[in-house]
């Protein structure tokens, strides 16, 4: 499970609810942060004043040097509505909404095949259903939950599919696989798409206390599910073998709308510079005082936790006390340019799917590339050492304040 900060740690890999926000309290009580927020309040438009700072909705909430939208990649649950739902007899859930659900000794049919899906199984399996189906449309990578795997995969820096590609995607088919080859995706290549990451899936399906089904819904019947079960490689509504799949629970794990960042101003969605092609897909190229973090991602693999975050954090706040380290509007959209150059024959776009590697390169790139920004360096890759460097800004400003006064 994904952590928000270096001091959370988790019991299990899905932690309830109540365990994430008794997790998010502890850091509340910690920093303070009850002086610092306004509950209930709706972001519906970020503009600026005469003087060039922020307001967020009206001048009555302060004015701000910089904008970091935090809304996430989740938003609203995203629950369509499945032809003959209305026939079902048992129960229709979304993914979302499971805690305290009772699966014991039912048959639980999971609709979706991402993450969601994954976590739907896991809750399925604890809390002892009879039996648990992932009825999925496509095939998504599944690889096994260790670090060293996960930075081994990473380890691409081009952050697309390349020639080498069939490498790791061999060995996973290989070693982790294993029987279980016909899961495994033939026409989707392991870099155009986020993963799904779980040592235990395969293993549930193999005891026989899960099964994994490729194919598409027909219609919601009574008693379960008349599903089109394909065979691998038979591309979305082709021919398969329809048949029920029974069920008492049905789990809608269709994912999340993305949420809106349509508050900010209109400049920064210029094409073709809307997110998430911005400057390291989270700076709008025309204002790097807006640093919209974690809420651009589209796809990716990698290691994943709070680390990039506080780079993204630090950036900003970089860019904010220290003018000669801030970037200009022509550069950014330079780098955006080179970046899709580069990565020009990628089946996804430029940053609709990046390597963690690749991320890294990215933050190093653009501290290496200007000489104000080397004094930062160990602040920005890992929140230490920020008062020399800011002491250096101070003397600077003193410099120009006085150069300034004596040319006057």
């Amino acid at each position: 499970m994904y952590r928000f900060h270096p001091s959370v740690k988790w019991d299990d890999g899905y932690p309830s609810r109540n365990k994430i926000v008794e997790e998010i309290r502890k850091l509340w009580r910690r920093y303070d942060l009850e002086e610092k927020t306004r509950f209930n309040t709706k972001a519906e438009k970020v503009y600026k004043d005469a003087q060039g700072r922020w307001i967020i909705n009206d001048p009555s909430h302060g004015r701000f040097e910089g904008v970091m939208p935090c809304i996430g990649s989740c938003g609203a649950p995203n629950s369509p509505t499945l032809p003959g739902e209305n026939k079902f007899e048992g129960t229709i859930f979304h993914s979302s909404e499971l805690d305290g659900k009772d699966a014991k000794d039912k048959n639980v049919l999971i609709v979706g095949g991402g993450a969601s899906a994954v976590e739907a199984l896991e809750f399925a399996v604890k809390n002892g259903a009879r039996s648990t189906s992932i009825l999925a449309r496509s095939d998504k990578w599944i690889i096994p939950r260790s670090p060293f795997i996960d930075i081994f995969l990473a380890l691409n820096v081009f952050g697309q599919e390349e020639l080498l590609a069939w490498i790791p995607e061999t060995l996973l088919r290989i070693f982790f696989y294993r029987d279980l080859k016909d899961l495994a995706p033939t026409s989707k290549g392991l870099y155009t798409d986020t993963p799904m990451v779980n040592t235990d899936i395969l293993e549930q399906i193999r005891a026989g206390r899960a099964s994994w089904l490729r194919g598409d819904i027909i219609s919601v019947e009574a008693k379960g599910i008349m599903f089109n079960h394909r065979a691998q490689g038979v591309p979305k509504n082709g021919p398969g073998h329809q048949k029920l799949v029974p069920g008492d629970m049905i789990i809608m794990a269709t994912g999340f709308q993305k949420p809106s960042l349509s508050f900010l101003p209109e400049q920064c969605f210029e094409p073709p510079y809307q997110p998430p092609n911005w400057y390291i897909q989270v700076f709008p190229p025309n204002d790097p005082s807006i640093c919209a973090n974690n809420c651009t991602y589209v796809n990716a693999i990698g290691t994943v936790g709070n680390y990039h975050i506080g780079i993204y954090t630090r950036l900003l706040l970089m860019f904010l006390v220290d003018p000669l380290t801030r970037p200009r509007p022509v550069w950014m959209k330079r780098w955006i340019r080179m970046t899709r150059t580069l990565k020009q024959f990628a089946p996804t776009g430029a940053f609709d799917f990046f390597t963690y590697s690749e991320l890294i390169y990215w933050f190093v790139f653009v501290t290496a590339i200007n000489p104000f920004r080397w004094k930062w360096a160990l602040f920005v890759f890992f929140g230490i050492g920020g008062r020399l460097p800011m002491r250096i800004v101070e003397g600077e400003e003193m410099l120009r304040n006085g150069v300034g006064k004596k040319r006057a």
